[in-house]
């Protein structure tokens, strides 16, 4: 069983995961981080720049905290690039105690992803700029142009990015493309349309990205 609803704190998206069956999740790339409680401990998901699986037991339960693109870096105060493709636990970048005592708390809470968002909702921070950059790569926006809109050279916007995204503004808008192109065809439209409307050069060029950033053809995903 999964589910998952946004909170309203800063676009965070809340989400749990009870394990029916063992079984393998493949987490595709979407320039996030996630905060995410599982076993009694407190992980955290860098972001990916190609999918990610994670196979899980029978019974096992999960409680995450999914961050904007941008907005995870201030929650955990290090850099999004330190944890790109990464699984860490949280004691490996908050002091070990902190990290003990937070764990317990969330791990007596009825309510776990209510215990994770008082975490979160103590430290998180957005950046407007680091918002208009998401905006306008998601809108399909030349990165020249993004990076001319918010008041940076193209080479700030890549140090920039590589702190708050995890990778580049190309590698980003790559991620947020394909978040588009998949949302369409969940919908049932045809994949020539779904690479046509969502600047891909046509199908074939959809297809070869879709396989690169999430390891199997689009039918399966």
């Amino acid at each position: 069983m999964y589910r998952e609803w946004v909170t309203g704190l800063a676009g965070a998206v809340a989400w749990r995961r009870v394990v029916e069956e063992p079984q393998t999740h493949r987490i595709l790339p979407d320039g996030c981080l996630d905060l995410i409680w599982t076993d009694g401990r407190l992980l955290v998901a860098g972001p990916d720049t190609v999918a990610h699986e994670v196979r899980s037991p029978q019974g096992r339960e999960y409680a995450g905290l999914r961050f904007r693109p941008g907005t995870g870096p201030s929650v955990l105060g290090v850099p999004a690039n330190e944890l790109t493709d990464s699984r860490v636990g949280l004691d490996e970048i908050w002091p070990r105690r902190l990290v003990e005592r937070l764990s317990d708390r969330v791990s007596a809470a009825n309510d776990r992803t209510g215990a994770l968002l008082a975490i979160a909702r103590e430290r998180i921070e957005v950046d407007p700029v680091t918002d208009a950059v998401v905006e306008g790569l998601r809108n399909g926006r030349a990165v020249a142009e993004v990076a001319e809109a918010v008041g940076l050279s193209e080479r700030q916007l890549l140090r920039r990015s590589l702190a708050a995204f995890g990778y580049g503004p190309k590698t980003l808008a790559r991620v947020l493309r394909m978040e588009k192109a998949l949302a369409l065809a969940a919908k049932g439209v045809p994949p020539a349309e779904v690479a046509a409307s969502t600047g891909y050069a046509d199908q074939a060029h959809l297809s070869r990205d879709v396989k690169a950033l999430a390891g199997v053809p689009l039918s399966r995903v």
